[in-house]
C-alpha cells in the first residue's frame, strides 16, 4: 500500500459514510488473517499502518518470560532487550516480521477489505432507507418473472412480489409501472429484501391517503376495510368535521378520486361506506349496495340480524356472498340476512 491508497480510502469512506477508522481496523484485522494464512504461523501479530506513506508492518506479539518455554508466544528477558532495553518481565514484547513480499499481499488484502466494507454499507443505507417505508406505497417497474414471483426494480434495489401477493386476475408485463405495498423489509447477507404486496388491504388505504386530502389533513378517518383482492374493497369513512362530507370527499367530484383508485386497481370495485358507533345503522351501511329495511343486533352472540326486501336479498348477499362475507369482515359481526317473505314465512 502508498500513501494514494490511504487518501483514496479516506475519500471512499467520506463518499460512502463509512468511518475511516472502521476501514482501517477491518484492513487491520484482514491482514492478520492474510498473514497467518500466507506465513502458516500460530503467533499472536499485530499489524502496523503507516498513515502517511502507507507502509505495513507486522510484529510478533510475546510475553517476556526469564526463561521460554513455548517459542512462539515467549520471549526470554535478555533477547527482549536486545529489542528495547526497557522491556522487562511481563511486558509484551514486539518483534517486526514483515515478510519482504507482504506490501503486495497487503495491497490485495486490503482492496478486498474496502470493496466488501463500501458494499456492507450500501446495502445498511439501502435497508434504512426501506425499512422507513414498511407499510408505505411505492413506484416501481416489473423487471422480470421468474417461476411465480415478480421482480420490482424500485431504483436502489430489487423488491419481489410473491405469488400469495399478486392480484388473481391481474398481469404484469415486464417494464409495467406499477404501485405496491411494502409489507416487509427483511436484512439477508445478501443485502435487504424487500417483500411488497397489491393485495393487502393497506395498499387501498394508502392510495386513498394519496387521492384524498380531507383523510392526509385528518379531517376524514378510514375506520377499516375489508378486500378481497381484484374483485371488491369495502371501506368505512367517518368524518371529524359536521362541514365534510366522509364518502363523498373520498368520491370526489364526478367520482375522480375514486376513480384513479380503481384504475390503479385495475378496476376492482370499491363500496364507500359512513362510519357510524350504532351498530345498526353501520351494517346496514356495510351492506350496500343493498337498500336493508331493519337490523336486529345480539351483542351476547355478536350477530347481526339484516332484513331486506325480496328484490334485494341476492345484492345484498352477492355473488357467491361476496357482499355479506365483506361486509361482516368490516364490521366484525356476524351478519345473518334474511328477506322479508323469508320473516313472513317462520
Amino acid at each position: 500500500m502508498n500513501g494514494e491508497f490511504l487518501m483514496a480510502i479516506e475519500l471512499i469512506a467520506k463518499e460512502k459514510g463509512i468511518k475511516k477508522e472502521t476501514l482501517i481496523d477491518a484492513i487491520d484485522a484482514a491482514l492478520i488473517t492474510a498473514y497467518k494464512k500466507n506465513y502458516g504461523t500460530a503467533q499472536n501479530v499485530k499489524v502496523s499502518i503507516d498513515k502517511e506513506t502507507g507502509e505495513v508492518e507486522v510484529f510478533a506479539l510475546k510475553n517476556v518470560t526469564e526463561e521460554t518455554e513455548n517459542v512462539l508466544m515467549e520471549i526470554n528477558i535478555e533477547d527482549a532487550r536486545k529489542i528495547n532495553k526497557k522491556y522487562i518481565v511481563g511486558d509484551v514484547a514486539e518483534i517486526k516480521v514483515t515478510p519482504k513480499d507482504f506490501g503486495r499481499i497487503a495491497a490485495q488484502t486490503a482492496k478486498q477489505v474496502v470493496v466488501q466494507r463500501i458494499r456492507e454499507a450500501e446495502r445498511s443505507i439501502i435497508y434504512e432507507e426501506f425499512i422507513n417505508k414498511e407499510d408505505e406505497i411505492v413506484n416501481g417497474l416489473v423487471q422480470r418473472k421468474e417461476k411465480s414471483n415478480v421482480f420490482i426494480d424500485l431504483g436502489k434495489t430489487e423488491a419481489i412480489l410473491g405469488p400469495n401477493e399478486q392480484t388473481p386476475g391481474e398481469i404484469y408485463n415486464v417494464n409495467d409501472r406499477i404501485k405496491t405495498y411494502v409489507i416487509e423489509v427483511r436484512k439477508t447477507t445478501k443485502g435487504p429484501q424487500v417483500l411488497l404486496s397489491r393485495t393487502h388491504p393497506g395498499l387501498v388505504k394508502r392510495l386513498f391517503e394519496l387521492e384524498v386530502p380531507e383523510i392526509k389533513e385528518g379531517i376524514v378517518e378510514i375506520k377499516n376495510i375489508a378486500r378481497e383482492a381484484g374483485a371488491r374493497t369495502k371501506i368505512a369513512v367517518y368524518s371529524h368535521d359536521e362541514n365534510v362530507d366522509a364518502v363523498g370527499a373520498c368520491v370526489g367530484q364526478r367520482g375522480q378520486r375514486v376513480q384513479l383508485i380503481v384504475d390503479e386497481l385495475r378496476g376492482e370495485k370499491i363500496d364507500i361506506i359512513e362510519w357510524n358507533s350504532e351498530a345498526a345503522i353501520y351494517v346496514a351501511s356495510a351492506l350496500s349496495p343493498a337498500k336493508v329495511i331493519n337490523v336486529r343486533i345480539n351483542k351476547e352472540e355478536n350477530t347481526a340480524n339484516a332484513i331486506v326486501s325480496d328484490s334485494q336479498l341476492s345484492l345484498a348477499i352477492g355473488k357467491e356472498g361476496q357482499n355479506a362475507r365483506l361486509a361482516a369482515k368490516l364490521t366484525g359481526w356476524k351478519i345473518d340476512i334474511k328477506s322479508e317473505s323469508q320473516i313472513f314465512n317462520e
